[in-house]
């Protein structure tokens, strides 16, 4: 498609299109759900996405009819450049394509309309962005601006019904703060790592740790435009003058993760978390909610911890979001519709404040459970000890993983820890929520675990 188009693919971009849209030969649609690739800056992710785009709508027929696609980036108005000036300009410039196409819409609403009927448009990074449509092909580009899943869980449900839809989240290495990213990166290694059987297909080119920044045959292993579109003069020049030194260099063009490099060592095994991992675990039995927040109260987080039907405890991240505000209201109205058995609070936690408004929201609905550094101390023991007996479930959220990956264990006293909200890489709100909902499930015994 691409060289139908103008443009001829280097390998790697050959590489990603033929296993991504490989077909199921037992059910005749595309063998992946999910589609994560992680390559250098400047390695050409547009002239992957859009001849996919294209196949889609000359292959709707095919494909359970006209297709609706979505593309997000940073920021809305970043999404619409991209779109104005990559998608629609290249389209514009390849005769095969002239009256297949039309731009349709105003100003925020537009989009390509194919001659299939398929649809292709940008579309802003909010919570509500890509509600109520059916969606057959979402691409989040520059993922690791994203704080947390917002776009994910508001394109998934669209895609539920579609036979043949795909997710693509693509990046480059973020940093710190980039917990969605870093949580698809970590699921991802671990996918390739285990071998096991999965619908994502995970691509990553990155130097490891240990290579040398400065040697070129570093740059010939892990950037695939190298010698296509990029030459290693200039990569040398960039290494000698990038604004930001080597930890600049190292991400834009080595794609390691400037603060950490490659996979650091978590403060709870990996390998255990990952084991643990059931994309389909759902609960019979009534959760236990917790919230938590980061210390600067920028961002907070609801989680629930639940029996499932063989008795194994889960937990599952309910909402992570801007601000600490919303997060009482929502932890009420989830414990009313689902009959929680508790909330639990962290009485020395960024939310202790909010403990008297939290009472009031639930109005008696279930009590309100709150740890002390010691609680707190044996809540983050127990968490400990369920993953790496392999006796807790989880549903691979991003967010809650790359919580994991930043976490760091500081002393709590009486050679007990507790994840430091200070000290870790990032904010550790999914992480800690998850794990006081743990608690209330272990002190509601009656809930069906057979963990505690």
């Amino acid at each position: 498609m691409s060289a139908r188009m103008g443009k001829r693919q280097m390998p790697w971009q050959r590489h990603v299109l033929d296993v991504a849209l490989e077909i199921d030969p037992d059910t005749g649609e595309l063998a992946y759900r999910d589609v994560v690739v992680t390559v250098p800056r400047q390695s050409g992710k547009t002239t992957v996405t859009l001849p996919r785009v294209v196949w889609r709508a000359e292959a709707a027929h095919l494909l359970g009819g006209r297709q609706t696609m979505l593309y997000a980036a940073q920021t809305g108005i970043a999404a619409r450049s991209k779109w104005e000036e990559d998608f629609c300009e290249d389209l514009a410039a390849v005769p095969i394509m002239q009256g297949r196409w039309r731009k349709i819409g105003t100003t925020g609403r537009e989009r390509i309309r194919f001659k299939s009927g398929s649809t292709f448009g940008p579309i802003a990074t909010k919570a509500e962005s890509g509600h109520g449509k059916t969606l057959d092909d979402g691409t989040l580009d520059e993922a690791f601006a994203q704080v947390d899943a917002r776009v994910e869980e508001a394109w998934r449900p669209a895609m539920i019904t579609r036979r043949n839809a795909q997710f693509w989240a693509v990046s480059t290495a973020g940093t710190a703060k980039s917990l969605y990213l870093k949580g698809k990166v970590a699921r991802g290694r671990a996918i390739t790592e285990l071998g096991r059987s999965s619908r994502t297909a995970y691509f990553e080119w990155s130097a490891p740790k240990d290579a040398d920044p400065e040697d070129p045959a570093t740059w010939w292993a892990c950037m695939p435009a190298l010698g296509h579109t990029i030459r290693i003069e200039d990569i040398r020049h960039e290494f000698e003058t990038i604004e930001g030194g080597l930890p600049a260099f190292r991400r834009a063009y080595l794609n390691q993760w400037s603060d950490e490099f490659d996979d650091a060592d978590w403060c709870i095994p990996k390998l255990s978390w990952f084991a643990c991992e059931d994309e389909t675990s759902t609960r019979i039995g009534p959760p236990a909610l917790a919230l938590d927040a980061a210390p600067d109260r920028s961002r907070a987080s609801v989680a629930y911890a639940g029996a499932r039907a063989d008795g194994l405890p889960m937990t599952q991240l309910i909402r992570a979001g801007e601000g600490t505000e919303w997060a009482v209201d929502e932890a009420a109205k989830i414990a009313r519709e689902k009959g929680a058995t508790c909330v639990v609070l962290d009485g020395g936690g960024p939310l202790a404040n909010k403990l008297e408004r939290l009472q009031t929201a639930l109005g008696g609905v279930c009590p309100v459970e709150v740890l002390d550094q010691g609680d707190v101390a044996n809540a983050v023991g127990s968490m400990h000890d369920a993953i790496v007996t392999e006796q807790l479930r989880h549903t691979g959220q991003a967010e809650l993983t790359g919580a994991l990956a930043a976490a760091v264990l500081i002393p709590s006293g009486d050679g007990r820890s507790r994840f430091g909200r200070r000290k870790s890489g990032g904010d550790i709100s999914p992480l800690y929520a998850s794990t006081l909902a743990l608690e209330g499930l272990r002190r509601y015994p009656d809930t069906g675990s057979i963990l505690y």
